[in-house]
């Protein structure tokens, strides 16, 4: 029988299954080489105490402190035998502060032998609040016993105290012990490095940094240890997404080159602008792409309002120039309709393929969407797969098994984070070779987080607005603290309807949801009032508005959840002038262009994210007068909502908002699809502040993928792949 690898030896047979079993559901954590990985977020120093004044409501802490004060109080409860219960309070300082810890009933007796003036322990526990002051109720604790030659000393070896990400469940002191007992399987971690590239740059071997982490002697071995692993986190995954590339570049693919005096030729001639510097840097890039025989990779990201779409459908008419079709595929039918109707009215008489008063070199361009009518549809599927349609614009409705192509040739897809890799994938499976690819995002990326999440991409940015784009002015209203803030916000919509102009007003419910019952009962103090009550929502604010302050402007509403045509009809009486005032949800998010709406007022900004608050003010000053944006909200001035607010009404630059947004939420896991903060296999690595790691861990990557693209010479590095990507992440990067 072979043996199992140390590292891959399940925690169950190493530490007992209940502790396991605990590490395994609230930690992730399954084996040993798991645990090992589990590193600390932080270190106390023997003999320098915590600061208690620095500890998080509602958060699990651990502090080192010691005990100035205990008292046994008795108190009369009738749930008590013989009617009196017991509380004792422990204070404890650590020279800074003090904090108040407290145990009840039957929990009293072993703490109040053992905590007496002047010991010192590690105590762990939700932080709460108190008759106004900070306390720990029963948290669980470890005495630090100076000079006894106990099990503790030996489980704190050293003057660095490690501090776990713990839970509830399982305190950072019982995690340390078990970190313990597998440390010695540390010297049997294979190295993912190539040795060269670690002597090069100085780095520990990988056993040494795993002891370091876990035990370090000072402040110096963290340091060898952090950098240490950073190295690994970055280059492994660069060597994933580098073999991608490689892969990907193996493919073959129709070169596509536009035809001169073609379809492209005749729409750029009837433009009624010039291209900005930047449009034409990205077309050219493109271009050179879609000549080559193996398949584009580009994604294309662009502050709100650049022009990506003019940039995409100049790429989609070359592919056709060539023989080809193109496919875009967007998130919403909203976005879908906006698209083909802006792409046709772009092209005009171009866009009328095979109709009477078509130009020569023109082409069709079909809409696919789920709610089409039955005979639309089936003209629109008999064009695609005949040829007679170049251009289709759609939703999901476009992966579907029936939906066949004569030759897809380019699939765009627009706002990226709202697809999955499958939908992607099963686009791309169309074409009789892989089509060429281009991804758009208006949401920009900070250039380390495209490296990383996008890393298989070659990345294309537009950072310049178009001529006669108006600036935005953003403003922050605080709703709570300053009502006639708010009042004035309604005078300003009916200032700018009455210069002619109109407006958005977004909240972040439809408003027709059934009440949850089991919800409702429960009455939120009124403090946390604002945070708890239910999101505003479009309907009820649209009916308050129109009886109250905006009495006598047209307003109408748009959701998700209205039928197709209905949402089309909306959309297209806002963009003619006959609405005043739009109330909607986020579906105007994306691609809603309406030059001459120039204000939004968002309800509960403070319940959309920065990205999100982003786009949504992206839909005003689209014109030539200026934007206005409104963020209303009721979360007090030194909450950190109303901080994010004050950070989106700063600056208009999307890729400033996207650092700052990244650093609050944390990366996310960057390989798989839940692209937010829950889950994350950078465990040392920040994308944000190692941006020269991983510039340097590509270049190192792609030069190890160029020799030896199977990692034949390299099996630690094989090993460190497959433990990166589980299956389903391995799938992930497969279908990019």
């Amino acid at each position: 029988m072979d043996l199992v690898p140390a590292l891959e030896e399940p925690l169950k047979k190493v530490l007992g299954p209940a502790t396991a079993k605990v590490m395994a559901e609230h930690l992730g954590l399954h084996t040993v080489g798991d645990l090992l990985h589990h590193y600390p977020r932080r270190y106390e120093e023997r003999g320098q105490l915590t600061h208690l004044a620095d500890l998080p409501l509602d958060e699990h802490a651990t502090v080192v402190a010691q005990v100035a004060d205990a008292r046994l109080l008795t108190f009369s409860s009738p749930k008590a035998p013989r009617g009196k219960g017991q509380r004792l309070e422990v204070t404890i300082t650590d020279g800074s502060g003090q904090l108040k810890l407290v145990f009840f009933g039957n929990g009293v007796h072993k703490p109040h032998k053992e905590l007496l003036p002047g010991t010192r322990a590690l105590f762990a526990g939700k932080v709460s609040v108190f008759n106004r002051r900070l306390q720990l109720a029963h948290p669980a604790y470890e005495l630090l016993r100076g000079d006894d030659v106990t099990e503790t000393v030996d489980t704190w070896a050293g003057a660095l105290i490690p501090l776990y990400p713990a839970t509830a469940k399982l305190e950072s002191w019982k995690i340390a012990k078990a970190v313990q007992t597998v440390l010695p399987s540390a010297q049997e971690a294979t190295d993912p490095l190539p040795e060269s590239l670690r002597a090069g740059r100085g780095l520990v071997p990988l056993p040494e940094a795993l002891l370091k982490i876990h035990r370090p002697h000072t402040k110096a071995d963290i340091e060898d240890a952090r950098s240490r692993l950073k190295w690994d986190e970055a280059f492994v995954l660069q060597v994933a997404l580098a073999r991608r590339r490689h892969a990907d570049a193996q493919l073959p693919a129709v070169a596509r080159r536009p035809k001169k005096d073609g379809l492209l030729s005749a729409f750029d001639a009837k433009l009624p602008f010039t291209l900005t510097e930047g449009q034409q840097k990205v077309s050219k890039e493109i271009f050179d792409d879609l000549a080559t025989e193996h398949p584009m990779h580009r994604l294309l990201q662009g502050e709100v309002g650049s022009g990506k779409t003019m940039v995409a459908l100049r790429a989609m008419l070359a592919v056709v120039d060539a023989g080809g079709q193109a496919a875009m595929l967007a998130p919403t039918e909203v976005l879908a309709q906006q698209h083909h109707r802006s792409i046709t009215e772009m092209m005009g008489e171009l866009a009328e393929g095979g109709m009477l008063g078509g130009a020569e070199d023109s082409t069709k361009v079909v809409l696919l969407t789920g709610s089409m009518g039955t005979a639309t549809r089936r003209q629109a599927l008999l064009d695609l797969v005949t040829g007679e349609a170049g251009l289709v614009i759609g939703t999901h409705a476009l992966i579907e098994d029936k939906v066949q192509f004569h030759d897809l040739g380019l699939v765009v897809v627009d706002e990226q984070h709202r697809f999955g890799v499958e939908q992607r994938d099963a686009l791309r499976g169309k074409g009789k070779q892989p089509p060429h690819l281009l991804v758009m995002t208006a949401t920009p990326i900070p250039r380390t987080v495209a490296m990383t999440v996008f890393g298989d991409l070659e990345t294309s940015v537009l950072d310049q607005l178009p001529a006669g784009r108006s600036p935005i002015a953003s403003h922050v209203v605080p709703a709570a603290d300053k009502p006639h803030f708010l009042s004035r916000a309604w005078e300003r919509v009916r200032e700018e309807v009455s210069n002619g102009h109109q407006a958005y007003v977004v909240c972040p419910r439809i408003g027709d949801e059934d009440e949850d019952p089991k919800k409702s009962k429960k009455k939120p103090s009124p403090e946390d009032e604002a945070e708890k009550r239910p999101p505003l929502a479009v309907l009820d604010i649209a009916g308050q508005l129109g009886k109250g302050p905006l009495q006598g402007l047209k307003v109408e509403v748009l959701h998700g959840r209205m039928p197709p045509d209905d949402k089309d009809a909306v959309m297209r009486r806002f963009a003619a002038g006959e609405t005043d005032v739009l109330v909607a949800t986020t579906v105007i998010e994306v691609g809603v262009n309406v030059p001459n709406a120039t204000a939004m007022v968002i309800m509960d900004a403070d319940r959309f994210g920065v990205s999100q608050l982003h786009q949504l003010r992206g839909r005003v000053g689209r014109g030539s007068a200026a934007g206005l944006c409104l963020l209303v909200t009721e979360m007090p001035e030194a909450s950190p909502a109303r901080q994010r607010l004050t950070a989106v009404a700063s600056t208009l630059d999307g890729f400033e908002l996207s650092r700052i947004d990244l650093e609050q939420r944390r990366e996310g896991d960057v390989l798989g699809q839940a692209q937010s903060g829950a889950r994350t296999s950078l465990r040392m690595l920040a994308v944000i502040d190692d941006e020269e790691i991983i510039a340097e861990a590509r270049e190192e990557a792609s030069a190890v993928v160029a020799s030896d693209p199977d990692l034949e010479h390299l099996p630690g590095l094989r090993t460190a792949l497959q433990a990166l990507l589980d299956e389903e992440r391995e799938q992930y990067l497969e279908k990019g």
